[in-house]
């Protein structure tokens, strides 16, 4: 039968039927020897074909269903794995926060490079509005110019305070399946009970000493909500590898560069020091933020592609 992988515990796969049954599943051997090199063959998200195990009440996943899409990072500790957050999305919301813990320019471009790579629209939603000084405020507003420019929606909210803007994200997440990331303590559970009550998940707290978040989410898991449509909650990122990108293709995922690539002298140009490139002209012109320039330019640079980000 075909199931939706809803949970991973690391060895232990919660599935749910399309009738609604929930399944404890073991992924079958032979997946680990098939050259996968994924931390996680099998991701939250994922349909998979299972087969009861004899006399028991759990199965063994025997097939993996092709993905339409997924958010992939390199794993933290195995540099040449990769670890699938999850698949099969269809909107992802980025919590980010100025501070208590900060999230860099940095860490949001380069997920939403990710997602663009693999056809997933991302909301930016800009999280504990209520702890914001009137100057971050301002750079929330100046953020929120620059990503809507591009394509994204932000929402500015606070979990604690739910109103108009938790209505909003609840409105778009309706019948889908919505990813939320970040990084850990930029409050996605208390966000995600806001949405939802009736979930309940755990919260943390940060860590006084280093002003990050208490990992509270292990493993990803993937919710029914109530209104109608799933949530997949992820761990905590810190850590942020590119995966599966060429060189070439880079700046084919960044919107604004994407709009003048027919424009450059060169039809191979790198938007690094050729001449008559139309994107170092946009830079210069202020029609693309150095921001996402600065971040282009780090990734193209050699090592970014190979090695793990730290924020």
């Amino acid at each position: 039968m075909i199931a939706t992988v809803i949970k991973s515990t690391g060895s232990w796969y919660t599935v749910q039927t399309r009738e609604g049954k929930k399944i404890e599943c073991r992924m079958k051997g032979k997946f680990r020897m098939e050259g996968i090199r994924n931390t996680n063959p099998v991701a939250v998200g994922d349909q998979v074909e299972i087969e009861m195990d004899s006399g028991e009440e759990t199965g063994s996943i025997i097939r993996i269903e092709p993905r339409k899409n997924y958010i992939i990072r390199r794993s933290i500790n195995l540099s040449k794995q990769t670890q699938i957050l999850a698949a099969n999305i269809d909107r992802a919301f980025l919590v980010v926060t100025l501070s208590s813990p900060r999230t860099s320019l940095g860490f949001i471009d380069r997920f939403l490079l990710t997602a663009e790579a693999y056809g997933i629209p991302v909301d930016i939603v800009f999280n504990k509005s209520d702890m914001y000084s009137d100057e971050e405020l301002k750079t929330v507003k100046e953020l929120t110019l620059l990503y809507e420019k591009l394509g994204y929606s932000c929402i500015l909210v606070s979990a604690l305070h739910s109103g108009k803007e938790i209505e909003a994200i609840r409105e778009r997440m309706s019948g889908k399946v919505n990813l939320f990331a970040g990084h850990s303590g930029v409050g996605k559970s208390t966000l995600i009970n806001a949405l939802d009550p009736g979930l309940k998940l755990r919260t943390g707290e940060l860590s006084e000493a280093h002003d990050k978040g208490m990992h509270t989410t292990t493993f990803a898991e993937m919710f029914e909500l109530s209104t109608g449509g799933y949530i997949v909650d992820t761990p905590g990122i810190k850590e942020l590898g590119l995966v599966h990108m060429e060189r070439q293709e880079l700046s084919h995922y960044f919107p604004e560069m994407r709009n003048l690539l027919n424009q450059c002298r060169f039809n191979n140009c790198k938007h690094v020091n050729e001449p008559n490139c139309a994107v170092i002209l946009a830079v210069k012109n202020g029609e693309i933020a150095l921001s996402r320039y600065t971040c282009y330019l780090g990734i193209i640079s050699g090592e970014e592609l190979e090695k793990n980000y730290d924020d």
